[in-house]
């Protein structure tokens, strides 16, 4: 079965850091992108940052750059993303997708979604 677990949420206070994990299984884990999307109340899915498993290129969305690294450690399947400097407008619930795609940040072009993992950033 193909699983996408998401970890590493909580609340902190803004400037603080978090780091979140993707674990992957089921699927090829170097013919994907995993990237991370986030969801805030009563707004749609975003695009904060993916990394490609073949080659590791990554790409951020304008709000997180300077702020957030993504990583991938092939050996564990498993992608990270460390946020830093967090504001309070980056709380949201996290998720992480597999896409065949060499780069999206449309959510509809993601094939495996995990189960979200809650971000709460204090002011």
């Amino acid at each position: 079965d193909v699983q996408l677990q998401a970890s590493g949420g909580g609340l902190v206070q803004a400037g603080g850091s978090l780091r979140l994990s993707c674990a992957a299984s089921g699927f090829t884990f170097d013919d994907y992108t995993i990237g991370w999307f986030r969801q805030a109340p009563g707004k749609e899915r975003e695009g904060v940052s993916c990394i490609s498993s073949s080659d590791g290129s990554t790409h951020y969305a304008d709000a997180v750059k300077g702020r957030f690294t993504i990583s991938s450690d092939n050996a564990k399947n498993t992608v990270y993303l460390q946020m830093s400097n967090l504001k309070a407008e980056d709380t949201a619930v996290y998720y992480c997708g597999a896409t065949r795609a060499y780069y999206s940040d449309l959510p509809e072009v993601y094939d495996y979604w995990g189960q979200g993992t809650q971000v709460t950033v204090s002011s």
